[in-house]
């Protein structure tokens, strides 16, 4: 061996070395910590989201350059976050995985440089951007620097929503400033009891506000996944969370450019099911699970839920027909009767607007009795936060069909996807009941003098009712005026809603010219 092949053997053997360095993060004692608290490290958890052999890592030998209180004695390959790209099904993503193991995965210069460099790229190749988030905050010895990091993630995850998906899964501590990367993004996932997200921590609560709370009551998965609706899934391990990122991003399309991913499908498309023209009750106060209608339509009865935890009065979630991805909102009569309030509004407004942004299909399956009343929901502003839910439909140029099974009252009618919002399709079943208010309020109102003047009020209200109820509480005043394109029966849901798909699948629609649009916030 000459001298020129010892030093290529010199120089491969010590990135060989450097590599291994990297590999092993803050080293096996703090390897093991991390394991004990039943967590994965950051490369193990990349190995489980990502398609076997796929992860290509950047800026794996990047370290800090602070030279203060002694950091300047302590550097790690790699900094505290692990980057790159990688395939999950054979699409591309780009991924950031901190690691708890250096310096508690405590954001930094370096370490914010990295995950900016991947959403460039991500943006620049048109891919998703996948976070794990595992850190103890901000890197305290860097002052500044380590804030103006945040703000320069802040900033990418703002320019990013809408261009290319965003997901981040919360793995570990999310703290102070960490937690408004996450909140950008388009869906969050947490894991029970090892998950915590907060702007300020119970130490900190306690000083200022006297409240003792535990972390997991404070800024656990299920805190956020049912209470505060900040997280859209709560997951039993970090396994089960990689696993439904995985089965979320087989729904969802690589940018606002591409179309969702479609599949082969041998579910037929003209299949019927005449268990559904016997679900809806004959008792209009009678629940019945929404879910019921959403399983017996969708290709295989295969629905992904959102937010299932939160506002349970509405569902949203994604589903195929005829193997193509779209985007379900479903009053749920089983919780609340279906109403609509501040929880649901926000939640269906949400998940529009990402469907929107995305290409994804619209399908509205509609049982409201209205808003909910009350001081609690008028002062806490469901004006405003119901018209989101307004604003993203009427915004929405993705193709949009409306199923009305039941109630369709007041402005909750025109909120869920009427046909005056730019609805392309809307079909009713024969139970529905499309007015102003329930036949009972209506008829209060309308005959209040001959029920007042009725020796027998109770009956002559029961008679009145039966006769608005016969006059209005039905699909027909709507079809004649063609606000409902049809009146189907509820066997042929699956066929009418695929046709429907398939005839507005080259749909194109736009809106007014302008910088964007001041949603109510």
């Amino acid at each position: 061996m000459n001298e020129s092949d010892l030093i290529l053997e010199r120089k491969i053997e010590l990135l060989r070395e450097l590599r291994d360095k990297a590999r092993q993060g803050g080293g096996p004692k703090r390897i093991e910590t991390q394991h004990k608290k039943g967590k994965l490290t950051a490369r193990e958890r990349l190995d489980l989201l990502l398609d076997e052999g796929s992860f290509e890592e950047i800026d794996m030998f990047v370290t800090h350059r602070s030279h203060d209180f002694g950091l300047e004695s302590k550097r790690f390959l790699g900094d505290g976050v692990v980057t790159g790209h990688g395939m999950i099904d054979g699409r591309l993503t780009f991924v950031f995985s901190q690691d708890f193991t250096v310096f508690g995965g405590s954001l930094a210069e370096a370490l914010a440089e990295k995950i900016c460099k991947i959403m460039d790229m991500a943006m620049k190749v048109g891919a998703p951007v996948i976070g794990l988030n595992d850190s103890g905050g901000a890197r305290i010895q860097e002052g500044v620097v380590s804030l103006g990091g945040y703000a320069d993630i802040f900033l990418r995850n703002t320019l990013a929503s809408g261009v290319v998906p965003q997901i981040s899964l919360i793995l570990g501590p999310c703290a102070g400033g960490a937690v408004y990367s996450p909140a950008i993004t388009d869906f969050i996932f947490m894991v029970k009891h090892t998950s915590h997200m907060f702007v300020t921590g119970p130490n900190v609560v306690k000083t200022v506000t006297h409240e003792e709370v535990s972390f997991d009551d404070l800024g656990g998965a299920d805190t956020h996944a049912a209470i505060s609706g900040v997280s859209h899934f709560a997951c039993d391990s970090e396994a089960e969370a990689i696993q439904q990122v995985r089965r979320l991003f087989s729904f969802i399309p690589l940018n606002n450019l591409d179309d969702p991913p479609a599949i082969e499908t041998d579910d037929p498309s003209d299949r019927i099911e005449p268990a559904l023209d016997r679900l809806v009750p004959s008792n209009p106060n009678q629940p019945y699970d929404i879910k019921d209608v959403i399983h017996a339509v969708v290709d295989h009865g295969d629905f992904m839920e959102v937010h299932g935890d939160y506002a349970g009065n509405i569902l949203v979630g994604f589903a195929r027909m005829a193997g193509r991805p779209v985007g379900i909102v479903a009053n749920q009569p089983a919780v609340l009767a279906g109403v609509l309030d501040i929880a649901s509004s926000l939640k269906g407004a949400r998940f529009v607007r990402f469907c929107d942004a995305f290409n994804i299909p619209l399908i509205t399956l509609v049982d409201v009795p209205g808003f909910l009343p009350g001081t609690a929901q008028e002062h806490g502003g469901i004006i405003k936060h119901g018209a989101k839910l307004l604003y993203a439909y009427c915004e929405a140029t993705v193709p949009k069909l409306t199923l009305i099974t039941r109630k369709a009252y007041g402005g909750a009618y025109d909120v869920m996807s009427a046909k005056h919002v730019r609805a392309d399709l809307n079909f009713a079943w024969p139970t529905a009941e499309i007015a102003v208010m329930g036949p009972q309020g209506a008829a209060e109102i309308i005959f209040k003098k001959e029920i007042e003047a009725a020796a027998d009020a109770a009956s002559v209200l029961a008679q009145k009712t039966e006769e608005y109820r016969e006059r209005f509480a039905n699909p027909l005043g709507a079809a004649e005026r063609g606000f409902i394109d049809a009146i189907i029966m509820p066997r042929n849901t699956r066929p009418r809603l695929i046709r429907g798909l398939q005839l507005l699948a080259n749909k194109v629609e736009s809106l007014p010219r302008k910088k964007h649009g001041n949603i109510p916030l």
